[in-house]
């Protein structure tokens, strides 16, 4: 009898491993994946908003995380292996360079243009009404490398202004935050950015912006262990839902 009992003993606790062990497999297959987006910083809180769209729409939609920085450096990263499956850039030129290195999966999708435009100080402290008021201001610029910079530097040598910079920031948004946060009295940046600066800064309009259009391209990157994820995110940005809250902050189409 004790044998029989400690038989049946035996066969329950496997059968109940095997249930725990089969519910844990259960369990990690259906687990949501993690997508990583590389994005320009003038992408922050547009992208969120798309991230959170994209998580309602699909339902097997993955986790997005997200990197925010100069393009320039995002591309630098990816270019030395760091771990991303999509990259968003602020213009083509840089998304160039991934291309060009066969780092990605497929040509990238233009998803949204952008044009450069003056913030100043709120108030305008040093009323500056435009380019020509440059000399007697501190005024701020992103470096060249930059995608906003080389906007920054094609526009200045189209409409013959001379820049002299007090400073120049890897990013739009370091740009955006010394003139908001009183630090320059004028920092060249995108029209999105003032949309994004909750009233801490006000606008200038910059002469002959609208002919220096900076195009949004966005790709998965060929290392991407996601890639069908990683797709799926760069289609939806071309969807009616993230187009129209692109167009909410302040992009134009590309």
């Amino acid at each position: 009898m004790k044998k029989t009992l400690i038989g049946l003993s035996i066969v329950a606790a496997l059968t109940l491993s095997a249930c725990s062990s089969g519910a844990d497999s259960q369990s990690e297959s259906d687990a949501p994946k993690e997508i990583t987006v590389f994005a320009a910083a003038s992408l922050t809180e547009v992208f969120e908003d798309i991230a959170d769209e994209f998580a309602k729409g699909e339902p097997d939609a993955p986790e997005v995380k997200f990197s925010f920085a100069g393009s320039s450096d995002l591309v630098a990263q990816i270019s030395e292996g760091a771990p991303a499956d999509v990259i968003a850039t602020a213009d083509e030129k840089t998304m160039d360079t991934l291309n060009g290195d066969d780092l990605l999966a497929a040509e990238p999708t233009m998803f949204a243009s952008n044009t450069l435009t003056l913030a100043v100080a709120e108030g305008n402290p040093t009323a500056i009404e435009s380019s020509k008021d440059f000399a007697d201001s501190d005024l701020v610029v992103c470096a060249p490398q930059v995608p906003c910079g080389a906007a920054t530097e094609k526009w200045a040598g189209a409409n013959d202004v001379t820049l002299d910079p007090v400073s120049e920031e890897n990013s739009v948004t370091d740009v955006l935050g010394k003139v908001s946060a009183g630090q320059a009295d004028a920092g060249i940046v995108y029209v999105t950015d003032i949309a994004r600066a909750d009233g801490k800064v006000e606008q200038v309009d910059l002469d002959g912006a609208d002919k220096v259009v900076n195009k949004y391209p966005a790709a998965t990157v060929k290392a991407s262990e996601n890639q069908e994820q990683a797709d799926a995110f760069v289609e939806f940005l071309g969807s009616d839902t993230a187009q129209k809250l692109l167009r909410d902050a302040g992009f134009a189409a590309a």
